[in-house]
């Protein structure tokens, strides 16, 4: 039994609550229980241990992960796959001194097991917590923090150049997964890789499975060479053909040894990273632990780049999450399941998530216009799509793991006259900035910016908290910039947007549920531009926008019991901002508070602060959002407490601020 109420979240899966009816089977197990583990708590007493010993450790991290990530929710899936591997890195190399690099990062949960930190994995994704990816300052084993797709290789080849450059003779192993790999990042560092030919190993770790089915010429690609046989080189393959050819074997291998340039395309499946200059070996069993301890006693050595091809099987130990298809790829991460039936507990909420109001309201759009078109960069579950891609696949497009392409794709879908709507996470659109202001704002092309998981989305920490889209789109001309508060403006917005033709726009919202707004059916629009109030008063205005707006109205009560009359207005555009409704709040009372769910520096109190000084207006101002740190991991109720944005800390914050300057 849970004794009390936890929210957890994570990238992929929506927010699950254990309320204290919901029960699940206890296992839950001390380290006495298991066989090996108990006495493993740094990479050296992996090297202590036998090969019987490694395959037993196996089992008992798989067992350690079901029991402690039942219980707090986490990225399931790709641990459970990447056992085998991570255990045979341990036994090689000599961490911390050979230096591993994580994709992503949400497949190091074993990494961290064998760091010394499992006793700590009651607290993993939760506030102050173990964070869900590799952080630099958690561990003198996180050689980098990570969050997003695609940097691992980089940062390798940065780290060996270092280590080159210091003349030291260590290691360094990247890890990426087949989903990563589609992004332009990781292939550039392939090229360069090539190119530099310094000594770094780079793992692929191919389960076939991301966040969502892989999709596009990679993913066939290694589909094709899943289906080799089981080789480790081109010389080997040639041998596995012919060399067992009775007398004339060894005279047909020498031959067509010394053709190698010729044959080659018909006798390596890693073809393509051998030609860029990197030495390929694969593809192997990832769970054969002792055939991967050998390969990697073998690369070791060798003086040049490295890509060894590891299959493994997703979720492997854990039938549900082993299943290929999309509801076995829920279980790349969620919150708290039951062991035993293998299923997520449900919510307590029956409220849908601005996510699924997307997928639903969109996909009528293109019932209505047959120019409306979706984009999403491997996220069509996360950002809703699911349902417009079912009811739409002609006008569905998942662009794999690729924000950069997704924008400009977008570009040139309204170059022709058409209508994309691009669904791309807040955190992950700071990827395709560029393509943004170059490909998109620059020619004015109406793109549709669709921007989930804006603010503070919890467990998956600083590198997934949409704080900045305020910041770094503001500045952009010709852009449209709106916020809604409640899922009926949302859909209100969405509308808006697909008519809006005359430039490029873009809305943010926030992870989760809104307060159960009715949206189905709505055909109304927005002024573009045109704020709303809510509320009147006379001694202040609070100026909110998105999620900020729910506190505004739940702390002016509060403020009339101390005297103070709000004025309360939604925002709901932060570009164009309506200046008018500002200047009317001003002339009412100069006293103003901006509300943001998103940071200071450049957000919407700092468009109001400029309109303000632009028009000489006599004012008061006090900004109220996020200020200039990272923000950690945890559940948002918290991480609002920390950043003092809930209703006890604003009343308090703006009390004294405006009794100190009514003065």
């Amino acid at each position: 039994m849970i004794a009390n109420t936890m929210t957890l979240e994570s990238e992929e899966e929506e927010t699950h609550q254990v309320t204290q009816e919901e029960e699940i089977e206890e296992t839950s197990q001390d380290s006495t229980d298991y066989k090996v583990l108990g006495r493993v708590n740094t990479p050296h007493d992996v090297k202590k241990l036998s090969s019987k010993e490694l395959e037993l450790l196996c089992n008992d991290i798989r067992q350690f992960l079901i029991s402690n990530l039942s219980q707090t929710g986490g990225h399931l899936a790709p641990n459970l796959g990447i056992v085998e591997t991570t255990v045979a890195i341990n036994k090689v190399f000599s961490l911390p001194r050979d230096e591993v690099v994580f994709d992503v990062g949400h497949q190091a949960y074993v990494h961290k097991i064998l760091t010394g930190r499992k006793s700590e994995f009651e607290s993993l994704r939760q506030y102050k917590g173990l964070s869900g990816f590799t952080h630099i300052e958690e561990s003198v084993y996180d050689l980098f923090t990570t969050g997003h797709g695609g940097t691992s290789i980089s940062s390798a080849i940065g780290k060996a150049i270092a280590r080159d450059q210091k003349g030291r003779n260590s290691h360094v192993l990247a890890i990426i997964g087949d989903g990563a790999l589609t992004e332009g990042m990781a292939l550039e560092a392939l090229n360069h890789a090539g190119h530099l030919q310094s000594r770094v190993i780079i793992i692929l770790n191919d389960n076939g499975m991301s966040i969502a089915p892989n999709v596009g010429g990679f993913s066939r690609y290694f589909d094709k060479v899943r289906d080799e046989p089981h080789i480790r080189s081109s010389k080997e393959y040639l041998k596995h053909l012919v060399k067992e050819i009775p007398q004339v074997g060894d005279q047909i291998y020498q031959l067509m040894s010394t053709m190698k340039n010729s044959f080659k395309y018909l006798w390596t499946p890693g073809i393509i990273f051998e030609e860029l200059g990197i030495r390929y070996f694969g593809p192997i069993d990832g769970h054969d632990l002792e055939g991967l301890i050998n390969i990697f006693e073998e690369i070791k050595h060798h003086d040049r780049p490295v890509l060894l091809h590891v299959r493994t099987t997703k979720g492997k130990g854990f039938k549900a999450a082993e299943d290929k298809s999309v509801k076995g790829a829920k279980w790349h991460g969620g919150g708290p399941f039951c062991p035993m039936k293998q299923e997520f507990l449900k919510s307590s909420s029956a409220l849908l998530t601005y996510s699924k109001v997307f997928g639903e309201h969109l996909s009528d759009l293109a019932d209505q216009d047959d120019k409306v078109t979706a984009i999403t960069a491997a996220m069509p579950d996360g950002t809703g799509l699911t349902t417009f891609r079912d009811r739409h696949p002609d006008k569905f497009f998942d662009v794999a793991m690729a924000e950069q392409h997704a924008v400009t794709t977008g570009a040139g879908i309204a170059s022709s006259g058409l209508k994309p709507f691009v669904a791309i996470y807040s955190t992950f659109l700071q990827r395709g900035y560029d393509q943004i202001v170059h490909d998109v704002c620059l020619q004015n092309l109406p793109v549709r910016f669709c921007m989930d998981r804006s603010g503070l989305v919890g467990a998956d920490g600083p590198t997934h908290h949409g704080v900045f889209d305020i910041a770094y789109l503001r500045p952009l001309h010709n852009l449209t910039l709106m916020v809604p508060r409640d899922e009926n403006q949302f859909a209100r917005m969405l509308n808006t947007m697909k008519d809006l033709d005359n430039g490029p726009s873009a809305i943010r919202y926030p992870r989760g549920a809104g307060n159960g707004s009715e949206f189905k059916g709505e055909t109304s629009r927005i002024e573009v531009g045109k704020a709303e109030v809510l509320q009147d008063g006379s001694d202040l205005t609070l100026f909110a926008l998105g999620t900020m707006v729910k506190q505004a109205t739940e702390i002016a009560p509060i403020l009339k019991e101390e005297g103070i009359s709000c004025r309360v207005v939604d925002a709901r555009f932060v570009k164009p901002l309506d200046g008018a409704c500002l200047e009317e709040s001003v002339n009412k009372s100069p006293y103003i508070v901006t509300l943001e769910e998103g940071v200071l520096q450049g957000g919407f109190g700092s468009a109001v602060l400029e309109y303000l000084e632009d028009n000489n207006l006599k004012y008061h101002l006090k900004r109220v959002g996020i200020a200039d740190a990272f923000v950690p991991h945890g559940a948002v109720d918290k991480l609002y407490k920390q950043l003092k944005l809930d209703s006890k800390s604003l009343k308090e914050s703006i009390l004294n601020w405006y009794r100190s300057h009514k003065q």
